[in-house]
């Protein structure tokens, strides 16, 4: 095990952990709601550092990051485990279990090994995906820090529900993040999340306004967040953080406890995208659907296409600086 970051020991052999915003109170002998931290005689340990679950090298595009070194791999790690308990994971074979049971038979792998396979792979960025890596920040942020001495950069896809202190230790050494806003009530974090709407809001104003390259996600879910009001709450925040902050419409299809739930319509996708465009995001992007233009950038002062996109094959990007060729508009896209 491994000493955790951001707690404080509280007395008799009891913790206070605030690395997302539940912080937790844990007694001696007892994990936090993440599953993944335990308190053992008044010091917190990690029980998932070095713990990989999945290694993989993915094209960037897959974070979803459409505005970050588009073209790139990412080589893309997880842990088990997750501080959140959605019904409708996407991924919940792997965030949704008792962590210590899943990683048992799990190998060890350092954080060098981490960076070395990066290297050895040409990957631009190390992204941290698939589970919440909040829950193993400890182990991201040493990857980080070894990743920063070859150029590699560092990317979080998160639900966003760090604590302030948790986002200032990423500011440095995090490039870009992927939140993932899942409504815009406290109602639906509460029932369906188990957690609250505006620490996840506070981190995406916080990323931002400290230097981290920000892209936002929605998965559309029929029946749960996807009335007009809601996703005119969303598109209204997000255009206030920055109306160049990019908005992914991700579609759901049936997973996990929500097996029954009907996937997403197209209608409903197109609904979200006009009603981003009418709170004045200039870039907003359809997921998990096969349309015409909905990966493409589009330059928002003259129209005419900057990168267009199909799947997660490479994208065939016409800019080499951020502006547009055409018109000359200053366009948010970080380039190799």
């Amino acid at each position: 095990m491994h000493e955790a970051i951001l707690y404080r020991k509280a007395g008799e052999n009891v913790v206070n952990c605030f690395l997302c915003s539940r912080r937790c109170r844990i007694a001696d002998g007892k994990r936090g709601f993440c599953r993944v931290r335990r308190n053992s005689g008044g010091t917190l340990y990690s029980l998932v550092y070095g713990r990989l679950v999945a290694q993989h090298m993915d094209p960037i595009e897959k974070k979803p990051l459409y505005h970050f070194l588009p073209g790139t791999p990412s080589y893309s790690i997880a842990t088990p485990g997750c501080n959140f308990r959605c019904p409708f994971c996407q991924n919940w074979q792997i965030s949704q279990t008792d962590a210590a049971p899943a990683f048992e038979g799990l190998g060890y792998v350092e954080p060098q090994d981490v960076v070395r396979a990066a290297v050895a792979g040409r990957a631009a960025t190390i992204a941290y995906t698939y589970t919440e890596p909040t829950i193993f920040m400890d182990y991201a942020l040493d990857c980080a820090r070894l990743a920063r001495q070859h150029g590699i950069g560092i990317v979080f896809v998160t639900i966003g529900f760090q604590s302030p202190e948790a986002v200032e230790a990423m500011t440095g050494l995090s490039d870009a993040a992927n939140v993932d806003l899942k409504a815009f009530t406290d109602e639906f974090y509460r029932n369906q999340c188990q957690g609250r709407l505006q620490p996840v809001l506070d981190s995406i104003a916080g990323m931002h306004e400290a230097g981290i390259h920000v892209e936002a996600t929605t998965l559309i879910i029929p029946g749960l967040n996807d009335s007009e009001e809601e996703l005119r709450g969303i598109a209204g925040f997000l255009a206030g953080v920055s109306p160049d902050l990019p908005w992914h419409l991700s579609r759901f299809h049936p997973n996990y406890m929500e097996s029954d739930r009907p996937a997403t319509p197209l209608e409903s996708m197109l609904t979200a995208q006009r009603l981003g465009k009418e709170a004045g995001l200039n870039y907003i992007y359809l997921g998990n659907i096969m349309t015409q233009e909905g990966q493409n950038t589009f330059c928002p002062g003259c129209g005419r296409l900057l990168i267009k996109r199909m799947g997660f094959g490479r994208p065939a990007v016409r800019i080499t600086e951020p502006q547009c060729p055409d018109c000359g508009r200053q366009v948010p896209i970080v380039l190799r």
